[in-house]
């Protein structure tokens, strides 16, 4: 492999690891939409069990841990979605849904921030949704928590709250297509890869904020999540 580059190559992008000193590096960013009934219908869609979709973020849209979310510039209508993140330590091609969880080092809390009036004027056009959903710090993440110490959380409360004020709650169980099977799929579009994540859809009551918010997500059995708008 070359070690020499014209110029200098970026950092690699990390997460930390709850109860290590290592980090988890970052590879590719998988995003699942509408994957809740309830998220479905309020974004105007059928939650009829059609295969699931997916979209992508750039590994630079981290935001480690707890810390700020800059409000992105041509936007006046930036939304929060919370989500479980499903952390791959293991890759392949066409895994078998029954193998699948054991491709997943872990979990985590994340947010997929959407700049709604982008997204929007983009599925008008019929355009991707990248401005919308791929700009820089649209994707902050907690520590990532190893399976081998949580297990693989298929229920549970999701839920983000904004000042204080609760905003979107959801439960696990209620996803449309769960981990195994989402992971099963994703994989016969993409070889996965270690390192890669995956976002897994957010319940009802996606909405706006604005500078000077404060978001507190949690996935119940994993995890919490603070980010405030800058």
């Amino acid at each position: 492999m070359c070690s020499a580059f014209v110029i200098d190559p970026p950092a690699q992008v990390s997460l930390p690891v709850t109860g290590e000193t290592k980090r988890f590096a970052v590879n590719r960013i998988y995003c699942v939409g509408r994957n809740y009934a309830d998220h479905a219908r309020e974004m105007g869609h059928d939650p009829d069990r059609e295969p699931p979709f997916f979209f992508m973020k750039p590994a630079t849209a981290i935001v480690a841990g707890d810390g700020e979310f800059p409000y992105p510039s041509l936007s006046q209508d930036v939304h929060h979605e919370l989500e479980l993140v499903v952390a791959l330590g293991k890759g392949g091609r066409q895994i078998a849904e029954a193998d699948a969880l054991s491709h997943v080092y872990g979990y985590a809390v994340g947010l997929d921030m959407t700049r709604r009036d982008l997204q929007g004027e983009a599925k008008k056009m019929g355009r991707p949704w990248d401005t919308g959903k791929a700009f820089d710090f649209s994707a902050p993440c907690s520590a990532i928590v190893p399976a081998s110490s949580i297990g693989h959380p298929s229920k549970g409360a999701v839920v983000l709250e904004v000042n204080g004020e609760i905003r979107q709650r959801g439960d696990l169980q209620d996803l449309i297509w769960n981990i195994p099977e989402t992971i099963a799929y994703l994989s016969t579009l993409f070889c996965l890869m270690p390192g890669d994540l995956i976002y897994s859809g957010t319940p009802a009551g996606v909405g706006p904020v604005k500078p000077g918010d404060v978001m507190k997500g949690s996935v119940e059995g994993v995890g919490h999540l603070l980010t405030k708008v800058v």
